[in-house]
């Protein structure tokens, strides 16, 4: 059985997407969603589908809490999925190629500290852009800047304000990740 564990900060509409894609796959499990606000709806979603929660700060995530909870689960793939927070070295370091982000550009652009959500799409009109997309790819130390698995591009060329772009990046996000986690928990 491999095992996932899965990181947000809010929403959790790839999570949700990413618990319905596997619900019924016997070779995979969901076995935590981790998340660093107590007010987010991913954990009402967690909730609803009876997953294991943990709850955490930026002091206990930097310390060795998340870390000792993630080595007593031992998952084959750590994917954050929203998640807001830059992600330490420590669990980078104990699980090494095995920790991947979904970034909502085609990176390299739109990339770094502060491009998350809104602001990434907020840029990505602002600076008149034909297209952009989703990365998929390995959390390194720094932000945004691990090897990518996989990029996909969409047309945005008639999108009128940063919510269109966002609809159209969440479509690949939800048509993509949950099948680029499958690979690569198929070649591990």
């Amino acid at each position: 059985m491999k095992k996932i564990v899965l990181f947000a900060s809010g929403n959790g509409s790839n999570v949700e997407n990413i618990i319905q894609f596997f619900k019924n796959n016997t070779t995979v499990s969901i076995v935590g969603i981790f998340c660093n606000n107590p007010h987010a709806k991913v954990l009402e979603r967690a909730e609803n589908h009876k997953i294991k929660t943990t709850i955490f700060n930026k002091n206990e995530l930097n310390g060795n809490l998340v870390l000792d909870k993630l080595k007593q689960l031992q998952p084959d793939l750590i994917v954050l999925a929203g998640f807001l927070l830059k992600f330490p070295e420590n669990i980078i370091k104990e699980f090494p190629k095995k920790t991947i982000n979904i970034h909502p550009a085609l990176l390299p652009k739109y990339g770094g500290k502060g491009m998350y959500g809104m602001h990434v799409h907020q840029a990505v009109l602002d600076n008149k852009e034909k297209e952009t997309g989703i990365t998929i790819h390995y959390v390194n130390e720094h932000y945004d800047e691990g090897e990518f698995i996989f990029q996909k591009s969409t047309n945005i060329e008639n999108c009128k304000s940063p919510e269109e772009i966002a609809a159209k990046v969440h479509e690949l996000e939800h048509q993509f990740f949950p099948t680029v986690i499958e690979k690569l928990l198929t070649n591990s």
